[in-house]
């Protein structure tokens, strides 16, 4: 076998492997011949002309995601900036429009992108942007699908993915935010407050009606008790003042006993003798004899009445004759 020979076969095998080729699943191939297009394959094993045709390029139809971040300003004068992704992919049918019309495709989609952006958030203020930032990337998508469709490319969808405002201006919407709860902390702290403060205005009233009833209840046992034990020492032969001392006396020891039985206790009781107690008891009854005698007298003394001409005159309450006409 001579070297041409050989030359020959590899030369023939060279343009027998060449003429086949394979396309990856979710991509196509745009075949041109003397560099004009030939045709589109799709995914497979493909044949083409050794020599005459060519693979122009690959066309990926999957869909692909390009970020685009934006530095723009609000309607009230805040800078921010705004990460759109745009999700699209190239329509089969159009892959021939993809492929020849438009070179840059990512380019594109960010100068509408920006465009559609920088007309739309001016309007509004920075808290409306972040509400409505779901109406600026549909508005951003129907941009995008009017014109990207003419060079078959799909806008599958646009999503505003953050929204950074200066850091400033984070700070004081940091700080305002915190204000109002702080402001909402306080209102509800104030309330419970309130509550408790009525709460326990209220059981102190309900604690001092009980303890004033109860102090009632126990004067009023106090004093039965006091009225019986002087009927019983009076059924014995005890007159009233006697058995009014006796009852001072008991009591005076009662008093001094439960001093006593309080170890902590550090009450002085002076006078402490059991004359004293005796002592006070006289003194209290030569008041309220003293105090009947006085009331006495006085209802007796007569009492000057007022005339019609101004002039006044004595008036006995014993007297029955009219005061007011003259003697």
């Amino acid at each position: 076998m001579g070297p041409l020979l050989i030359f020959l076969l590899v030369f023939g095998l060279i343009i027998l492997f060449s003429s086949f080729f394979t396309v990856k699943q979710q991509s196509a191939v745009v075949i041109e011949r003397f560099g004009k297009f030939e045709s589109i394959r799709n995914s497979g094993l493909q044949l083409k002309i050794p020599i005459i045709d060519r693979i122009a390029g690959r066309v990926n139809l999957r869909i692909q995601q390009l970020d685009v971040m934006i530095e723009t300003k609000t309607k009230d004068n805040v800078f921010i900036k705004m990460k759109v992704s745009v999700q699209f992919k190239v329509i089969q049918e159009h892959v021939y429009e993809a492929f020849y019309k438009l070179e840059y495709p990512h380019d594109q989609i960010t100068a509408y992108v920006f465009d559609v952006v920088r007309a739309e958030v001016p309007k509004l203020i920075l808290d409306d942007v972040f509400e409505r930032k779901d109406d600026i990337a549909i508005g951003v998508k129907r941009e995008l699908n009017e014109a990207m469709m003419t060079y078959g490319y799909d806008i599958i969808n646009t999503l505003v993915t953050d929204i950074d405002p200066d850091i400033q201006v984070k700070n004081a919407m940091n700080r305002i935010n915190a204000a109002d709860r702080e402001k909402t902390a306080a209102m509800f702290e104030s309330e419970a407050q309130r509550i408790r403060i009525v709460a326990k205005a209220k059981a102190e009233a309900e604690s001092k009606k009980l303890q004033g009833q109860g102090i009632a209840d126990q004067r009023r046992e106090i004093a039965r008790g006091l009225v019986e034990s002087v009927e019983v020492l009076n059924n014995v032969g005890i007159n009233s003042q006697e058995a009014s001392a006796l009852i001072v006396i008991t009591q005076h020891y009662d008093t001094l006993q439960a001093i006593g039985a309080d170890t902590n206790s550090n009450l002085i009781l002076l006078p402490n003798s059991p004359q004293a107690a005796s002592d006070m008891l006289n003194s209290m009854v030569t008041s309220f004899t003293a105090s009947n005698i006085i009331g006495e007298q006085m209802k007796k003394q007569p009492k000057r009445v007022k005339k019609s001409d101004n002039t006044a005159i004595d008036y006995n309450p014993s007297d029955t004759s009219n005061p007011t006409e003259e003697v």
